[in-house]
Parts: C-alpha cells; sequence; structure tokens
C-alpha cells in the first residue's frame, strides 16, 4: 500500500512537473527561435552562447543546480521530527555562508571576464566577437545569486510536496530572455537577450521562489554559524558536487570549448540542436527525476534498499521509453528544424547544418536521461562522493575520443563523441549501482534496452520510407509542407508504437498510452500486457 501511495504521490509529482516542463521546453523554443530569427547561427550568437560558459562554471562551483539535491534529506529529517526552527536556522545558515561566498566569486569573475573566456572558448580569434562574449557574460554573471536563492527556496517547496510554485521558475525565465530580447535587440543587439537573462532569473529563480518558500512556512535568520554539525554535513555532502564534473554539466562547457575552433555559427548551431533534444529529456528524465527523488530520500532514510532498487528499475523502463521518440525527431529532423528556426537571418544553410547534427545530439538522448535518474539514487542515498568522482572521470576519458571525433568528422564529430561519452558513463553509472545495492532484477532493465534499439531502429526504417514517399506530394522546403509531414508521420508513429509494444510485449508502452490518452482511446486500455 505504502509503495502505491508513494508512486501516486509521484505521479501527481510527476505530471506537475512535466506540464512545467513541457510549456517551459515550448518557451525555450521560442526563445531558440527569436534568437534564430534575430541572429541567425553566425559569430555574434556563438559570443551569446559562450558568454553562459563562466557563469554556469560558477553556478556549478557554488553548487547551486544541486541545492535540492543536498539539502532536502537535511531539512527533511528536521521535519520529520517537528524540529522546524531548528531546520530553518540550518538552512538560514546555509543561505549566508554560500550567498556569501557566492557574491565574492560574482565580483572576482566580474573583474577577471576576459581572462576566464579565453580559458574557456580559446578558438575564438575575432576581436570583435571576443569582446561581445566578454560583455554579455558580466551581464549574467550576477543572474548567478538568483539561481543559487531559488534554488534553495524551491528545496523548501519540495521537502514540503509542493512543487506548483517551483514548475513555475523555468517558464518565467525564458519569458524574461524573449522579452529583454524582444524590446532590447533592435538597439543592443544580442546584448538585448542577456539583459533577459538576468530579468527571467530575478523574476523566476528568486522573487516568485521567496513568495514560495514563505508560502510553505519558510523562515529566515541572520546567523553564521559555519560550525554547525548539519552545516558541515552540508558542505561535505557539496564538495564534490562543487568539484566533480558531471556529464550534462561538462556537455555545454565542451560543446562551446570544441566548437571555439570551427568555423563561426557551429556553437549556434550546435547550441539549437541541444534544444530540441533536452526536450525530450526533460519529459523523460528530468521531471521524472525531479518529481521523484524527495520520496527516494524518504525511502533511502528508511533503509529499504529493495524498494529502491524496485523504483529504479521500474522508472528507467519508463524512461528508456524516449528511445522511439529521439527515432522519430530523426527522422523528422529536417522538418522541425525548418519549423522551429527557419525564418529571418536563420536561412536554408543553417537549416541544413543544424539539421545534419541533429542525429547525433539524438542518439544519447536516452543516455542523459538515464544519467539524471541514476545520480539521484546516489544522492538519495547521501553519497555525493562517487557518482562525483565516476563522472569526472567519464568526462576527463572522453577528452580524446571528442577531439578525435571532432578530427575525422568535424562538426558531427564533437556531437558524437559527447553523444556517446555520456552513453558509456550512463550505463556505468546504472552498473555500479546495481554492484553497490545488489539489484537483483536488474535484467528486465537491460533487456528492455536491447529489445527497444533494434525495435526503434526498424520503426524508423519505415518511418523514413513513408517521408521520403510522401515528400514528392508536400514540399517540405515550405513551413505549410513540413508542417504536415510532421504531422502525418507523428500519427503515423503514435499508431504503429503500441502495436510494436504488443508484439514485443513491452507493457511500459501500453501504460504509457493509458496515461496520456486513455480517456481519448478506450481501446488501449483493453490490451495492457500482464
Amino acid at each position: 500500500m505504502k509503495t502505491s501511495n508513494t508512486f501516486k504521490k509521484i505521479g501527481m509529482a510527476s505530471f506537475i512537473l512535466m506540464a512545467s516542463i513541457f510549456a517551459s521546453r515550448i518557451i525555450g523554443l521560442v526563445r531558440a527561435s527569436a534568437i534564430a530569427w534575430m541572429g541567425g547561427a553566425n559569430a555574434s550568437v556563438d559570443a551569446y552562447q559562450v558568454a553562459f560558459i563562466i557563469p554556469e562554471v560558477l553556478n556549478h562551483l557554488v553548487a547551486s543546480g544541486f541545492l535540492s539535491i543536498t539539502f532536502i534529506p537535511i531539512l527533511a529529517g528536521y521535519l520529520s521530527q517537528n524540529k522546524d526552527k531548528e531546520g530553518f536556522r540550518v538552512f538560514s545558515i546555509i543561505f549566508n555562508g554560500f550567498g556569501l561566498l557566492l557574491l565574492g566569486f560574482i565580483a572576482i569573475t566580474m573583474v577577471w571576464a576576459p581572462e576566464f573566456v579565453k580559458i574557456f572558448a580559446p578558438g575564438i580569434s575575432d576581436p570583435t566577437t571576443f569582446a561581445l562574449a566578454v560583455r554579455m557574460t558580466r551581464i549574467i554573471i550576477p543572474a548567478q545569486f538568483f539561481f543559487f536563492s531559488g534554488g534553495l527556496f524551491m528545496a523548501v517547496q519540495f521537502t514540503k510536496e509542493q512543487f506548483f510554485i517551483p514548475a513555475l521558475a523555468p517558464i518565467i525565465y525564458n519569458l524574461g530572455i524573449i522579452v529583454g530580447g524582444f524590446f532590447l535587440y533592435p538597439t543592443l543587439g544580442m546584448e538585448g537577450f542577456a539583459w533577459g537573462v538576468l530579468l527571467g532569473a530575478f523574476l523566476g529563480s528568486f522573487l516568485l521562489q521567496l513568495v514560495g518558500g514563505k508560502r510553505a512556512g519558510m523562515q529566515y535568520f541572520f546567523i553564521f554559524n559555519m560550525s554547525h554539525p548539519d552545516f558541515l554535513k552540508y558542505v561535505l555532502l557539496t564538495i564534490p558536487l562543487m568539484v566533480g564534473l558531471t556529464m550534462t554539466f561538462s556537455t555545454e562547457i565542451l560543446m562551446k570549448f570544441f566548437g571555439s575552433f570551427l568555423p563561426g555559427g557551429s556553437i549556434s548551431a550546435m547550441n539549437y540542436d541541444l534544444r530540441i533534444m533536452f526536450i525530450l529529456v526533460g519529459f523523460f528524465g528530468q521531471a521524472i527525476g525531479m518529481a521523484s527523488y524527495p520520496f527516494m530520500a524518504q525511502i533511502a532514510a528508511k533503509g529499504d534498499i529493495q524498494r529502491l532498487n524496485n523504483m529504479m528499475n521500474q522508472t528507467l523502463k519508463f524512461i528508456f521509453l524516449v528511445i522511439p521518440f529521439s527515432i522519430l525527431f530523426i527522422v523528422l529532423r529536417r522538418e522541425i528544424v525548418m519549423i522551429l528556426f527557419q525564418r529571418g537571418a536563420f536561412d536554408i544553410q543553417a537549416t541544413q547544418l543544424t539539421a545534419s547534427i541533429l542525429p547525433f545530439f539524438m542518439a544519447g538522448t536516452f543516455a542523459f536521461s538515464t544519467q539524471t535518474f541514476v545520480s539521484r539514487g546516489y544522492y538519495a542515498l547521501q553519497n555525493t562522493l562517487f557518482p562525483a568522482v565516476f563522472s569526472t572521470l567519464c568526462v576527463l576519458a572522453s577528452l580524446p575520443m571528442i577531439y578525435g571525433f571532432m578530427k575525422l568528422l568535424g562538426i558531427k564529430g564533437v556531437a558524437l563523441g559527447l553523444s556517446l561519452s555520456v552513453s558509456l558513463s550512463a550505463l556505468l553509472l546504472f552498473e555500479c549501482w546495481n554492484r553497490k545495492t545488489q539489484n537483483t532484477r536488474k535484467k528486465e532493465v537491460y533487456i528492455l534496452l536491447l529489445k527497444l534499439i533494434p525495435t526503434s531502429l526498424i520503426l524508423g526504417a519505415i518511418l523514413q520510407v513513408i517521408l521520403v514517399e510522401l515528400r514528392h506530394f508536400f514540399d517540405p522546403t515550405t513551413l505549410a509542407g513540413s508542417l504536415i509531414l510532421c504531422i502525418i508521420i507523428g500519427l503515423v508513429f503514435l499508431f504503429l508504437l503500441p502495436l510494436t509494444g504488443l508484439i514485443l510485449r513491452v507493457k511500459e508502452i501500453h501504460i504509457l498510452y493509458n496515461k496520456i490518452f486513455g480517456r481519448i482511446i478506450p481501446w488501449q486500455k483493453k490490451k495492457v500486457i500482464n
């Protein structure tokens, strides 16, 4: 009964976060489309993407992206014992201590921004592009304080099982970027989007989450006590995340690092493809991982490893359903890029370049989704050291492979190297988890993966043949033609996928369909495989 109730809560939380991620991804695509329309795929857009490197590194150094992961178990422990005030005293100590540290880092990076840009994007030789990247870096850097604060405010809300207001953060953030670009681009160029980043971070990650935290009962105390046992515990849990390199974080950095040596527009083209790929990662990895983590932490705190393994196995099987959807995106790559971006400064050549790279990124979609979730299993056990060390070693080992593929295939090689790296890292991390927890039912996860990969490729081949024939009737170089092709192929895919699940006895496909389409397609309910 407890397991059933837990999965129901996870399902509701996942639904809220999936809705949020769906909305934010759509708005994010609107943001990317606006950037493509105004800037295209050229050096100024490359400079805008490079401007995020230093802020992202700064965010990583204070582990802002991991605040929920490391702080939730600590706060949950106090709240479960009805020691709310002491829990929020620890919250305040962490906020004050790390917040002060972050402000110091912000000041340093603002001053030394040119030197840092040279380190992380050494291939930029054009002085105008370099100066623009430095200027936008300085605009974006202060936003990291808003992300840090909002991360703690959201952790409080997650601990109280309140997900709605945190779910609004990425939506407001993307809207802020669009508004800044829309109103300021005519006078400031790409710099207008950088000011939009600062606006969106303040409104979505700081101000709105401050209100949400207060509604959840958050209390603040102006105290500094670096010797508090739980502050020291937080530091010990967080240090591995601060110094470690995750594949998701490193992908954005490495893409820009290697891309700086390629022709102008390469970084922006790869970034557009990442935005498309992260639509699926958001649905199948991020939302499920965020929603399930508070419950995983509770199960881990009780020492119920078998139940934790059951959750890991079952969730991974649903995450692997991203594979056939990735193949669908590969088949429709030219039409998708054309619909999303081809307008204004983003011409047919930019569409062809971006579409040609997309399959190499989509190959890693399942791995990005998998690693996001498996890592949280370790975090739930309050083991941040092993995944940090493991991921760092994987990133370092990937460097010669990415470089080799870049020399061999150019921009496509960078994308392929990144996807292969994260795929190997994710599978090895899961196998390490199995050995650590003695996961006796891991075989069913691998069997499903081995079923889905060849089946998805066959499904993709069928869709490709249909698409080639349909292109004789609908012009793929026009917006209307591309839309029609996407709709027809998408409907064929939605029809063939459950049939595939029926033949291969993949019940997760039918469960997914029943959850989404049960009311629209009643006959699906009768065909769920036991």
